[in-house]
């Protein structure tokens, strides 16, 4: 009982950290705003949230499938998990010290918004934030052998890695494009420019919480 509810906490911990990426402008959907406002068609808008949803997906994928190989190596799984930890933990001290955004993202073209959804989601180490999670899942598949609904839902590493990255992309993509609909009918870029915040700081201290979390979690289930 108690694996299936750690189970079900990690999953949502999957769909709240994909609503947390899409309330984040840095993951860009004040684009998709700006798209639809320069063409004037309610079709720009979906287009662009659909590229900027690819682009998140595969650079999910892109963190993912490399962790999802590692942990096959089940005798080095907790230092796997506490390596991994670090990482993050490291990403979230440098973005808190070096608080300027890429300036490689501004010379991306505009047209190519699933380039730069992709880019974007790397150099703010969204993807990292899904390690310690995906991790823990996969532990938890691999502690319980025989728990079949465990194994139904996590199937092997590679298979989660991609489903943990299609629900994670789904929950960001709603959020940012519920966010985008309503800033473009009703709220307009101005109320966008009054109330606009910076969530750099809270960006890098949730990379630096989520690290400490898995190297936390690793230990105790060591």
């Amino acid at each position: 009982m108690s694996d299936v509810m750690t189970v079900t906490a990690l999953w949502w911990a999957v769909i709240f950290s994909g609503i947390y990426h899409g309330i984040n402008p840095g993951m860009g959907w004040p684009l998709a705003v700006s798209a639809a406002l320069m063409e004037r068609r309610h079709t720009a808008m979906l287009r662009a949230i659909a590229m900027l949803a690819v682009g998140h997906f595969l650079a999910m994928i892109g963190i993912l499938l490399p962790f999802s190989l590692m942990t096959f190596l089940l005798q080095w799984e907790t230092d796997i998990r506490i390596g991994a930890g670090l990482i993050v933990v490291a990403m979230g001290v440098y973005l808190l010290i070096n608080r300027r955004h890429p300036r490689f993202l501004a010379r991306v073209h505009p047209a190519r918004l699933a380039l730069w959804s992709f880019l974007a989601a790397m150099a703010h180490g969204a993807g990292l934030m899904l390690v310690p999670i995906y991790l823990g899942l996969c532990t938890v598949a691999a502690d319980e052998p025989g728990h079949l609904a465990a194994q139904t839902l996590m199937g092997n590493n590679i298979t989660t890695a991609f489903v943990v990255a299609a629900v994670h992309t789904l929950a960001m993509t709603l959020a940012g494009g519920l966010i985008a609909l309503v800033i473009y009918l009703w709220l307009g870029l101005k109320f966008l420019s009054k109330t606009w915040f910076n969530l750099d700081l809270v960006w890098a201290l949730s990379l630096i919480i989520v690290g400490a979390f898995g190297i936390y979690s690793a230990y105790a289930a060591h």
